[in-house]
């Protein structure tokens, strides 16, 4: 139980975090901030719709709309040099060590 705490019930924060960034990267691009929202929160949307309803590997569905040298593999290359993947590992299992010991108090 203390696995889905950390993953599910402290994900839509981890989201948020990912919205808001997308956001910020939005404004620092030249949109609105409005816009740049809304742009973010449709992008998290249609993606996790699209994994939901294809039952594909979220790893396929990326290489699908990364163009070879194109303006999606360096920003997945940025995201990777920043250690994007190893963050949200991270953030689930302190959420759970944090259930967990929360549970023994």
């Amino acid at each position: 139980l203390d696995a889905v705490t950390g993953l599910s019930g402290s994900g839509p924060a981890y989201v948020f975090l990912m919205i808001e960034g997308l956001a910020d990267g939005g404004v620092r691009a030249g949109l609105p901030r409005d816009v740049a929202l809304a742009l973010a929160a449709q992008t998290v949307m249609g993606s996790a719709k699209m994994v939901l309803e294809t039952g594909r590997h979220p790893g396929s569905l990326k290489d699908m709309v990364t163009s070879p040298g194109g303006t999606t593999i360096a920003g997945v290359h940025s995201l990777e040099k920043s250690g994007i993947r190893a963050a949200m590992m991270d953030a689930v299992a302190a959420a759970a060590g944090r259930a967990t010991e929360l549970s023994k108090l």
